[in-house]
C-alpha cells in the first residue's frame, strides 16, 4: 500500500495525481499520507449565534436561510443571505462561486465557519452550508484536519476538503499496517506510538491527547533521522585524517604578548578547544559563533598562527571585498609588531592579472603565509604550497560547490573553521550546524559600552534630527537605514531615493554618502570608502551595510520602517555602531500604529544586547523559515511537521537516541540497525541539495 502509485489510489485519479506530482511531490500514497494537517477544528461542539464572541475560532451552527439576494453581475457577483438559528441572525456572504451556491427556505442547514463583526452583526464568508440531511456523523464528530494547499491546486478544486477526502480513502488499507521506520525499542523507550497509529491519528484523531501523541511521534522520526544524518557525517569526520599541529610557536607567542589587552576568557577557551581539534591527527570541522564585535576575527588570526607555526599555510574567505580589506587591514595592524615574521597577502576580484602575479607565487613558494580573499580565492590559478588551516566567514554565503574547492587545494584536505556573527538559537544550530563541533564567544571585550537602542514613531522625526545634528557636530557618523530602494506605490514604506533628498535637506552642511544593492560594486566600494575614512558624515543605505562596515567613529544607527525587519536584521545592522569607545545609539523607526507582534520585537531590541537571546526570540516570533541569513540547505529534508522554534525538547531527545545508536555502531552495520540506514539511503534519494560539506 504505502508505495502505491498514487494515480491508483481511491478519490484521486490521474489528473488529480499529476497535479499532487507537480505541486507537492506526491508520488505515492505514502507521500500523501506525508502531507500533514497544519490545524484541526473541533467539530463536536454547536454554538449558537447569540453565544459567539471570538473571531478568530471556526464554529458550526444549526438554522435556516432565512432571505437572499445577488448583487452585481459575472465576476463581480456577490451574494448575501441571512441565517437565522432561532437566537439571532447573522450574515452569510459568497464572493466566488456565486452559480454554485443553492439555498432553500425551510431546510435546515449546517453553518460552518469562521465568523467576523462588522456593525454590530456577525457575518460568515464563504462559508460551508450543508444541509442537515446529508450531515454526516463523520462531519460532527472529533477533530476536522485542514491542510495547505497550493493556488493551483485550489482552481482545480484540490482544497483542504479534497485532501481530507483522498487521505480518508488511504485509511482501509493504512489501517493494515505500513512498515515502520524506528525500531522497537527506541518506540518502547519514548513511549511513542507505532507509524500505522502515528498516521491514522494525525489525520482523523479520535481525541486531542490522540492527535498530540501522533504529531509528537512524527515530529521525533522527523528529527531523528536529521540528526542521525549529521552525527553520523559527524562521527566519519572525524576519523578523516587531518593534519597535526602540536606546536604553539614563536608566531603565535609574540602576537600574544604585543596585544594592548587581555583577551576574554571566552576567546581564550575557544582558541583552546580548537587547538585541542589541530593536535588531533583529525580533520577539524568547527563553528566558530560569535556575537558583533566579540573578538572572533582575531581568534581566527590567532589559530591562523598555529597553523603558520607547524608549517603551514592558512587564509580567510569573506564574502565580499569590503569585508576582505577590513580583514586583511585589521590583521596587518595586528602583525605589525612581528615585522616580517608573517607575510599577509590579499586577493579579491579587483586585484589586476599584473599584481596577482606575485601572489600565486608566493603561495607556491611558501612565503606567503596567510591570504585573505573573497571568491577569488577558489580560482584554479590559486594554489598553494601546504594549505592546513581555512576560516570562512559568513558561510552561508558561499554555495557548497563553492566552498567545496577549498578542499581540492591540498591532498589532505585542510582544517575548518566557520565564523558567523550571526548567533544562532541551539535548537537551529543543532540541526543547520549539526555536524560541526561548536564553539561560542560569548562575551564582549571589555570597555565596550553597550549600545543605546531607542524606538520612536516616524512622527518624531524632527526631534531626531536634533540629535542627529548634534552627533555630527561634535565629530561622530551616522548610518540611516531604508527597507526599499525606490518608492512602491503599493507599501506605505521610506525608500531610500526620498530619505536621501530629505537628509540632504535637513543637512545641508554635511556630506552624505548613498549605497544600495542595484549599484555597481565599484561605485558602492568608493561610497563606502568615503564613508569609512571619515570624506561624508552620514551614510544612507539599504541592508547591504549588515555585514562588513567598520567604522568605529559612526555612533548612530537609524533604522526607518523598523518593523519591516527581522529580530536578528535588526540585530545585525545595530552591531555596525558601538565599534569605538564612544557611546552609540541605534534608533528604531516605526510608523505610528503597528502590531502587537512587532511592538514585542522593538521591546526586545530596547531591552537587550545578547544576540543570542534575540536569536531564540526571533525564532520564537518568526519560526526558523524566516530568520534572515541562515540557510537551512545543510539539513537531510524539509520539516514537514516539526517545528524548530517550539520542538526543542523533541530535538534534543531524538539527538540523544541517534548518539545512542552511532556510539558503538557508527557505520549502522549492525542488524537491528539496517533500518535507519535503509531510511538514510531513501532520504538522500529524495533530498534536495545535500552535501557532505560543511
Amino acid at each position: 500500500m504505502a508505495y502505491r502509485d498514487i494515480s491508483y489510489c481511491k478519490n484521486v485519479g490521474a489528473k488529480r495525481a499529476d497535479i499532487l506530482r507537480k505541486e507537492l511531490g506526491v508520488h505515492t500514497a505514502l507521500d500523501l499520507l506525508r502531507q500533514y494537517p497544519y490545524k484541526y477544528i473541533d467539530r463536536s461542539r454547536f454554538y449558537k449565534i447569540a453565544e459567539l464572541e471570538d473571531e478568530d475560532t471556526y464554529v458550526q451552527i444549526i438554522g435556516e436561510v432565512t432571505e437572499w439576494h445577488t448583487v452585481g453581475i459575472g465576476k463581480a457577483q456577490r451574494l448575501s443571505a441571512m441565517f437565522n438559528d432561532g437566537t439571532h441572525q447573522c450574515e452569510l456572504v459568497w464572493f466566488k462561486g456565486v452559480q454554485y451556491v443553492k439555498l432553500q427556505r425551510g431546510v435546515k442547514y449546517l453553518l460552518f465557519g469562521k465568523p467576523s463583526r462588522f456593525q454590530h452583526v456577525y457575518n460568515f464568508v464563504h462559508p460551508e452550508l450543508t444541509p442537515m440531511s446529508k450531515v454526516t456523523p463523520e462531519m460532527t464528530q472529533g477533530l476536522e484536519p485542514y491542510y495547505n494547499t497550493t493556488e493551483t491546486m485550489k482552481r482545480h478544486g484540490l482544497n483542504s476538503k479534497a485532501m481530507r477526502t483522498m487521505i480518508a480513502g488511504l485509511l482501509p488499507d493504512l489501517r493494515q499496517g505500513v512498515p515502520d521506520t524506528i525500531g522497537a525499542d527506541i518506540l518502547q523507550r519514548y513511549r511513542l506510538m507505532s507509524l500505522t497509529d502515528a498516521l491514522i491519528n494525525v489525520h482523523f484523531p479520535k481525541d486531542t491527547p490522540s492527535m498530540q501523541n501522533a504529531r509528537a511521534r512524527l515530529k521525533f522520526e522527523e528529527l531523528f533521522y536529521i540528526q542521525l544524518q549529521l552525527l553520523r557525517q559527524m562521527k566519519r569526520r572525524e576519523l578523516n585524517p587531518g593534519f597535526a599541529m602540536p606546536t604553539v610557536g614563536s608566531r603565535f607567542h609574540a602576537l600574544y604578548k604585543s596585544l594592548p589587552f587581555d583577551l576574554t576568557g571566552a576567546q581564550k577557551r575557544v582558541i583552546h578547544e580548537i587547538h585541542d581539534d589541530l593536535k588531533s591527527g583529525h580533520q577539524m570541522n568547527r563553528l566558530l559563533q560569535g556575537d558583533v564585535g566579540s573578538g572572533k576575527t582575531l581568534v581566527a588570526l590567532l589559530c591562523c598562527l598555529l597553523a603558520v607555526d607547524n608549517g603551514y599555510q592558512a587564509c580567510i574567505m569573506a564574502p565580499t571585498e569590503i569585508l576582505a580589506n577590513q580583514h586583511y587591514e585589521t590583521l596587518k595592524a595586528f602583525l605589525a609588531p612581528l615585522g616580517d615574521a608573517v607575510h599577509v597577502a590579499l586577493l579579491t576580484g579587483s586585484v589586476s592579472a599584473k599584481n596577482r602575479v606575485p601572489i600565486h607565487n608566493g603561495l607556491m613558494n611558501g612565503t606567503i603565509h596567510i591570504l585573505i580573499g573573497t571568491h577569488a580565492l577558489l580560482e584554479d590559478a590559486v594554489q598553494w604550497n601546504n594549505l592546513g588551516f581555512v576560516v570562512i566567514d559568513e558561510q552561508h554565503r558561499f554555495g557548497v560547490a563553492q566552498r567545496a574547492k577549498l578542499w581540492t587545494k591540498n591532498q589532505t584536505p585542510p582544517h575548518i573553521l566557520v565564523m558567523t556573527a550571526t548567533p544562532i538559537p541551539r535548537t537551529l544550530a543543532m540541526t543547520v550546524y549539526g555536524d560541526l563541533h561548536v564553539s561560542i564567544i560569548d562575551e564582549l571585550p571589555p570597555g565596550r559600552k553597550p549600545v543605546q537602542t531607542i524606538h520612536y514613531s516616524i512622527i518624531r522625526q524632527a526631534q531626531i534630527y536634533s540629535f542627529l545634528l548634534k552627533q555630527i557636530q561634535e565629530g561622530r557618523q551616522i548610518y540611516v537605514v531604508y527597507p526599499l530602494i525606490k518608492e512602491n506605490e503599493s507599501m506605505d514604506l521610506e525608500d531610500l531615493q526620498n530619505g536621501y533628498n530629505k537628509l540632504c535637506e535637513a543637512f545641508p552642511e554635511c556630506r552624505i554618502s548613498m549605497v544600495h544593492g542595484q549599484m555597481k560594486a565599484a561605485d558602492k566600494d568608493l561610497q563606502m570608502q568615503r564613508f569609512a575614512s571619515g570624506e561624508t558624515q552620514i551614510l544612507v543605505a539599504t541592508t547591504v551595510i549588515e555585514v562588513g562596515v567598520n567604522v568605529p567613529n559612526a555612533t548612530v544607527m537609524v533604522i526607518q520602517n523598523a518593523e519591516r525587519f527581522g529580530l536578528s536584521q535588526l540585530h545585525q545592522l545595530r552591531g555596525r555602531v558601538g565599534r569605538g569607545g564612544d557611546q552609540s545609539y541605534c534608533i528604531l523607526l516605526t510608523n505610528d500604529e503597528i502590531s502587537t507582534d512587532t511592538r514585542k520585537r522593538m521591546n526586545i531590541m530596547v531591552e537587550t544586547n545578547d544576540g543570542f537571546r534575540i536569536a531564540e526570540a526571533d525564532l520564537q516570533l518568526r519560526g526558523a523559515g524566516d530568520i534572515e541569513g541562515t540557510q537551512q540547505s545543510g539539513t537531510p529534508f524539509d520539516l514537514h511537521i516539526a517545528n524548530l522554534a517550539t520542538d526543542g525538547q523533541i530535538l534534543t531527545l531524538a539527538r540523544q537516541a541517534a548518539k545512542d545508536i552511532l556510539e558503538p555502531d557508527p557505520l549502522l552495520e549492525d542488524e537491528m540497525n539496517r533500518i535507519y540506514k535503509r531510511r538514510l539511503d531513501t532520504l538522500r534519494i529524495e533530498a534536495h541539495n545535500w552535501s557532505d560539506i560543511s
